[in-house]
């Protein structure tokens, strides 16, 4: 039975954290001892650092005897997808081209975080440089879905979503590059915010597509993953994408409703393949907010068609060249025996990537060689600035878009593997957000007959975040998915 205090939300506990009724080195231990209980069967984390957590659990409850607490998520722990370099804890990008690699700085977020007294607790396990949608491709090993541990928890950042579902910890970073955050949200019943391009800095992430990844927080409430995203939003001088914009107070208006919101519910978003059970309770969501004062309308994205395609030009081109620099030189893996320093490239990218990585990075060499650049990756980039357009034209009309965040709910382990394009199309919906570089996010909205979750995803303009938490917390205070926990 999980104990009754990792049930709580990150601000529940942060209340009884600040009245004294238990303490940082309690919930850390607490959460240690459910990652021993069961992560053997669901395989969140890569690694643990109990040490490292303790330690500063500690120096959090001497801070709040001083009554001088670092900010309201003090002391409260939380995990890391494996792409943030953490000083002196192994970052391997869940590849074998990294094993050993030890990082002799933190990334920005990973210092914001520990800037207002938050735990780590560890690394969680994800699709090998985030190039994935079930957290399968892991040169480690798959990670289990704790609603069902027959199934994917999504990915790429399945790690951290399977983590705060089963309540190992209370919330977690992970990147979304084409859905990688929202997806696993879905099909875990959990919340996942992707920022706008540019709110949080990158610095320190390990690189996968430097135009389509954005650091984003899970949580189990819409008002912890606003709590956590308000951490971390920070301009960074250190990352020359991080927009100089000050973030607002994400939990000042939360509580505002829908009341006067026109949102808009895309045609070509409910297509052939779409799961009915999902489409039925997206529209569900859709007219439970109607109820609420919102007014729902549809809209049209004409080049959503397209999205799939142009994504899969632009993130492996630029995955093709972020990933030249593992080459066996400076750190990682080196192959050994190799006559020359060609041959030393080639043997160690061949042993140190996994199948899926290298079919991306060929895929990206080939759309940017002499002969094909025009042809593919510039038309890309064409579509991709009308597919920002759709949605800019959109947002003249309605406030908010609302969507499925998967056409399916959560698959089992190893059935898609064999066909990338059936993995690929899983992350249908998510993708156009990415490439425009507009916020989204996925909440809870409903199970299907078979017990997994379905996830409602809510898109907006850039940089109105703020407004995306005020539509999903007026839906989540509807509900119980936050209180409901998978049966692991």
């Amino acid at each position: 039975m999980t104990p009754e205090l990792l049930n709580l939300s990150m601000l529940e506990l942060s209340t009884k954290l600040a009245r004294r009724e238990t303490s940082s080195v309690e919930v850390t231990g607490a959460c240690l001892g459910r990652i021993e209980q069961v992560d053997s069967k669901v395989r969140a984390f890569l690694r643990v650092d109990a040490k490292g957590a303790l330690a500063a659990a500690e120096a959090s409850d001497a801070r709040r005897k001083q009554n001088a607490a670092l900010g309201p998520l003090d002391g409260i722990p939380v995990a890391l997808k494996d792409m943030f370099l953490t000083e002196g804890v192994e970052t391997t990008a869940a590849s074998k081209i990294l094993a050993g690699f030890i990082p002799p700085y933190d990334a920005t977020a990973v210092q914001l975080l520990k800037g207002a007294g938050l735990p780590i607790i560890g690394k969680t396990n994800q699709d090998e440089y985030a190039m994935g949608s079930s957290t399968e491709s892991s040169a480690f090993f798959p990670t289990h879905n704790p609603w069902d541990l027959s199934r994917t928890p999504g990915g790429s950042s399945g790690g951290s979503a399977a983590a705060v579902a089963c309540r190992e910890v209370f919330g977690a970073l992970g990147t979304d590059t084409g859905g990688s955050i929202r997806q696993p949200a879905a099909m875990t019943s959990t919340v996942g915010l992707k920022p706008t391009y540019g709110r949080v800095s990158r610095y320190g992430v390990i690189a996968y597509a430097s135009s389509l990844d954005q650091v984003s927080p899970i949580a189990r409430t819409v008002r912890d993953a606003a709590a956590l995203l308000q951490t971390i939003a920070v301009h960074d001088p250190k990352d020359s994408t991080s927009s100089p914009a000050r973030a607002p107070d994400y939990l000042a208006e939360i509580e505002g409703g829908v009341a006067g919101m026109k949102l808009g519910v895309p045609r070509e978003y409910f297509t052939e393949g779409i799961d009915p059970e999902i489409e039925g309770a997206v529209r569900r969501a859709a007219s439970e907010l109607e109820k609420l004062g919102a007014k729902v309308v549809e809209v049209s994205l004409p080049h959503t068609r397209y999205a799939l395609a142009t994504y899969y030009l632009i993130a492996p081109a630029e995955a093709s060249s972020n990933l030249a620099r593992y080459d066996g030189v400076r750190y990682g893996l080196r192959a050994q025996g190799a006559r020359g320093l060609r041959e030393m490239y080639s043997q160690t990218r061949a042993a140190g990537f996994g199948p899926e990585v290298k079919r991306r990075i060929m895929l990206g060499t080939y759309a940017l060689s002499a002969g094909y650049y025009d042809a593919y990756y510039l038309k890309a980039q064409k579509m991709r600035t009308l597919i920002r357009q759709d949605f800019l034209e959109a947002f003249k009309n309605v406030d908010a878009v609302l969507s499925p965040t998967s056409p399916v709910t959560a698959f089992k382990l190893g059935e898609k593997l064999d066909d990338p394009l059936a993995m690929y199309l899983v992350d249908v919906f998510t993708l156009p957000c990415n490439l425009a570089g507009l916020p989204g996010m996925s909440i809870p909205c409903g199970f299907s007959a078979a017990g997994l979750p379905i996830g409602l995803q809510i898109l907006g303009r850039h940089f109105d975040e703020a407004r995306l938490l005020r539509i999903a917390r007026a839906f989540e205070r509807e509900h119980d998915f936050d209180r409901r926990a998978p049966p692991v």
